[in-house]
């Protein structure tokens, strides 16, 4: 019998909701804070920073399922639905008894699952009247789709980029700018965050924490702008479940329901893509499946930091989180998952992970560019160094089943290619890569404090 590789959907089939899986939790997320006042938020407090319609999305605890605008699903058409792949090839050189799927969202117009956010941003945005708006980018993929978005949608975008990524990703800025985007590398002397951070630390290359605050700032500074953001909210996680309820009805399609299902971990925005739709069977029947977050072992904010208040951003413009977090002046390592190098968790994320709906794993450096290079020397698709991760991840469920002689289905969200990151792939292959452990002390140090904050 022919076995089938891909599963796509029909165009008439693409979900025309979104899941908000706030509306099943047992426990609600604690509340966002407003940074002056400590008091929770409610969602006019979040209109000077975010378009109003992802502001109230932000806060929306009792819808279930939220409509995507026809604006937007017209959009999603491009590329939607993404295949689920059976990895065959993967599965024969493991020898494993494992059944392994993976969600190709590499195959957006921008490479990664960032669009499918990043056009509903910009869409609010317009339909608000905005003429601007503005963003901070790690590895580039969450700025390129904005740029993307941004140009669809008639806006202007400025986004400040991780010095370390802008210096290490060339094409990603090239892309961006091809798209009509400004990009900026952070820390600038464009903004006052940005100036004092120069100041203290001259030498400084980064980080996601310090460009959200540059970001933020010319937001509140620019008459007609806004800004947005690629993980870590409500709002973005909200749109990203187009991903698993996808990857819902295609598992159904090929006649299976995944055991374990993985996606790689920065702020939340993939993992809560591919995770919740599916999390929603666990919440309201019980289903026995297992969620995996696949982190950094040089940024493990779920693995080894602590659940507390904190900002999101290093100069304190963002309201108070509820995450797991490292210390908003953590300083990560120059990996090159440059899109995993953020000190905290989204807040819902961060819930679930305490009530014990999910779980985490680290992975170094050097095994995820191994996994890397394995997932394409047996599927043929060189996967983002973020991706890596949770094939890592994906690898080491499917090496326990092989030990356990258990067979196992295995879904894992590939969240883009590597096609721009190929200097990283270079370096790896060259043994000039190495893997970056953090200190119990740094971490120590970094958080403390934090529950002073409130």
């Amino acid at each position: 019998m022919e076995r089938q590789k891909r599963f796509f959907l029909e165009e008439r089939d693409i979900p025309r909701q979104w899941y908000n899986i706030v509306a099943d939790m047992p426990v609600k997320p604690m509340p966002m804070l407003h940074p002056a006042t400590k008091q929770p938020l409610r969602a006019e407090d979040l209109f000077p920073i975010f378009s109003e319609e992802a502001s109230r999305q932000e806060m929306n605890t009792a819808d279930r399922w939220i409509d995507i605008p026809d604006e937007v699903h017209e959009q999603y058409k491009a590329y939607r639905s993404t295949p689920l792949v059976r990895a065959y090839g993967l599965e024969k050189v493991l020898d494993t008894p494992a059944h392994i799927y993976f969600k190709n969202e590499s195959v957006s117009p921008v490479g990664s699952h960032k669009l499918n956010s990043a056009l509903a941003q910009a869409y609010y945005c317009k339909r608000e009247g905005l003429t601007n708006i503005t963003t901070e980018t790690g590895a580039g993929q969450w700025g390129t789709a904005l740029a993307y978005a941004a140009r669809v949608f008639g806006l202007e975008l400025a986004v400040y980029m991780v010095k370390v990524s802008y210096e290490q990703k060339p094409y990603r800025r090239s892309l961006m700018q091809t798209w009509g985007a400004q990009v900026v590398a952070s820390p600038s002397m464009s903004t006052k965050a940005g100036r004092k951070i120069l100041t203290d630390h001259p030498t400084y290359q980064g980080s996601l924490g310090t460009a959200i605050s540059e970001a933020i700032e010319l937001a509140q500074t620019v008459p007609g702008c806004k800004y947005t953001l690629g993980s870590v909210m409500n709002h973005v996680a909200l749109h990203q479940t187009i991903i698993g309820l996808e990857a819902e009805r295609q598992m159904e399609m090929a006649g299976e329901y995944p055991d374990v299902v993985i996606g790689c971990f920065g702020g939340g925005s993939n993992f809560s893509g591919i995770s919740f739709p599916f999390m929603r069977h666990t919440i309201q029947e019980g289903r026995k499946t297992r969620f995996v977050a696949a982190e950094p072992a040089s940024c493990p904010k779920l693995t080894r930091g602590v659940f507390q208040y904190d900002f999101g951003d290093e100069a304190g413009y963002t309201p108070l989180l509820p995450m797991f977090t490292l210390g908003h002046n953590f300083a990560p390592a120059h990996i090159h998952a440059g899109g995993l190098r953020y000190h905290g968790a989204g807040t819902i994320v961060s819930q679930l992970m305490k009530d014990g709906y999910m779980e985490a794993v680290d992975i170094l450096q050097l095994d995820s560019f191994k996994a890397g290079v394995l997932f394409a020397r047996t599927e043929g698709i060189v996967p983002a160094p973020e991706s890596a991760h949770a094939i890592a991840a994906a690898v080491n469920e499917a090496l326990k089943a092989k030990e356990e002689g258990t067979p196992k289905v295995i879904l894992f969200n590939l969240s883009g290619h590597g096609l721009i990151d190929m200097s990283a792939y270079d370096r790896y292959l060259s043994g000039d890569l190495q893997n970056y452990q953090l200190p119990d002390e740094e971490i120590k140090r970094n958080v403390e404090g934090l529950e002073r904050i409130i």
